[in-house]
């Protein structure tokens, strides 16, 4: 059930993460104040979406490596004690305090700075779970190691 369920709530996390990222992007460089205002404070409702699938992606992450560290599986769980952490403690209380702002109508340089900072952690999540989905394609087969060849 795991093989199943691990990659099916990856596959959503990390597509909520960059459709909020996205989202971001395309509102603040092209959108009205009402479009901004409209994904900041749509995003923390699809946190009722994006944490129990990242729980899931975890603890079925951790059923199917069965205790083990080493390798692939050890740079993965290394890897998402990182997403998780930038996620509770930067991503979650950036979009909370965007949303109150945006409702507020307060667009001001408290705004733009949390932002910049939301973005910038973002972006670093969407790369490390990438590299894991990655990762998690080679330890399964469907994603053949790189092949060095020693030639420069």
């Amino acid at each position: 059930m795991t093989r199943v369920l691990h990659p099916i709530a990856g596959g959503l996390a990390f597509s909520l993460i960059v459709v909020f990222f996205s989202a971001t992007l395309i509102s603040e460089l092209f959108g009205s104040v009402e479009m901004v205002t409209a994904v900041k404070t749509a995003i923390p409702w699809g946190f009722l979406v994006l944490i129990p699938a990242m729980a899931g992606v975890g603890g079925t992450g951790l059923a199917r490596a069965k205790g083990r560290r080493g390798g692939l599986l050890g740079k993965k769980a290394r890897r998402m004690r990182w997403i998780a952490l930038n996620g509770l403690l930067v991503l979650v209380p950036s979009a909370l305090f965007l949303a109150d702002r945006a409702r507020d109508g307060l667009f001001d340089t408290a705004f733009y700075a949390v932002q910049g900072v939301e973005l910038v952690a973002g972006a670093t999540n969407i790369i490390l779970i990438g590299l894991s989905i990655r990762e998690g394609l080679r330890l399964s087969g469907r994603l053949r190691p790189r092949r060095t060849t020693g030639r420069a």
